[in-house]
């Protein structure tokens, strides 16, 4: 491989990107990375400052910042683990983190939403970029195949449990908005993009209905890597396979995905009739299309545990941080 980082952007947000990007950070001598994370969030803590104080959503910068953030020695750890700490008590503290009422703070002492998060990584020492994939305030939209119609990110994640087996037809974001220019241009700059993991709509196609973002992703050069969902998400993508995961990958940004990583990891029971429980399955591996698939166990052993004062459901079964970048450095090196 030529000495030269390759600049690998990763698009989507919450969990699944921390994940990834926590993984890639083990090899930034080898890679310039950038994450590019949607601003439609509207839950939890995130979602209660949005509407308090007007500003950009905070959470999914948040995590990626985290993911970044370097943790060389007991101070650095510390400040990350700070970034990352969750009230679980307190007259309208409960259920916020540190980290997001510092990038409020940050935004009302310096004036934007950019400056704020360039601040925060500077505090954490972050190697990468994290940009917000817009600049203007949106809310994700849904039509469903019934014509059923929801604003907000929020609602779409935690649907009422008779719209659970229903599908999104339609995407988009209201009012509409375009593409920040530094994302456009970490996306044509690109040497490899890569979709996911996470929620197939709020997390991954939330970025890229913002205009301007799937032609960037068109006219890069770089190859596309799709990391596949390990379950479907109840009101959003019930009875679809790796298949058609693919197709509305495609549909949304008229870009066919050079690599899609398949999990091939065995779920453990307990945790798969929980998700049963919920009406969500294992993301059926049906793909036979033109893309390479590389198929391998990309799952965490670890357990997952609930954070006290977290008010949003989260996932249960998580992509491994160092199996995913390792998969995605044989792409890297193979290119």
């Amino acid at each position: 491989m030529s000495t030269q980082k390759k600049r690998v952007v990763v698009i989507g947000g919450g969990t699944g990107t921390h994940t990834l990007l926590r993984g890639l950070s083990r090899y930034q001598k080898q890679l310039d990375l950038t994450a590019i994370v949607t601003m439609a969030d509207s839950g939890g803590s995130t979602g209660r400052l949005r509407d308090e104080f007007g500003y950009l959503p905070v959470g999914d910068v948040r995590m990626a910042l985290a993911a970044l953030a370097s943790d060389s020695d007991e101070h650095e750890a510390l400040v990350r683990q700070l970034f990352m700490y969750r009230f679980a008590k307190g007259d309208g503290l409960s259920g916020h983190t540190f980290g997001n009422l510092l990038l409020v703070a940050l935004t009302d002492i310096l004036g934007s939403e950019e400056a704020a998060i360039r601040a925060a990584a500077r505090v954490l020492r972050v190697e990468g970029s994290v940009i917000p994939v817009t600049t203007e305030p949106v809310h994700l939209k849904a039509i469903y195949s019934d014509g059923y119609e929801v604003i907000g990110e929020h609602e779409i994640d935690e649907p009422p449990h008779d719209r659970h087996m229903h599908t999104v037809a339609d995407l988009s974001v209201t009012p509409p908005a375009m593409v920040n220019p530094r994302a456009e241009d970490a996306l044509l700059a690109a040497d490899l993009i890569i979709l996911g993991p996470g929620d197939l709509y709020t997390s991954i196609l939330a970025n890229c209905v913002v205009g301007g973002v799937s032609e960037a992703i068109r006219h890069s050069t770089a190859q596309v890597v799709y990391v596949s969902n390990l379950m479907t998400r109840a009101g959003q993508t019930a009875g679809m396979g790796v298949a058609a995961h693919v197709t509305e990958i495609v549909r949304y940004t008229a870009r066919q995905p050079d690599v899609i990583l398949v999990n091939t990891g065995v779920f453990p029971v307990d945790l798969i009739q929980k998700y049963e429980a919920e009406d969500e399955y294992p993301v059926i591996d049906d793909y036979t299309g033109e893309s390479m698939v590389i198929r391998t166990d990309l799952l965490a052993t670890e357990t997952v545990t609930t954070v006290s004062g977290d008010t949003v459901r989260r996932s249960l079964l998580r992509h491994d941080p160092r199996r995913l970048a390792r998969s995605i450095m044989d792409i890297v090196t193979t290119s």
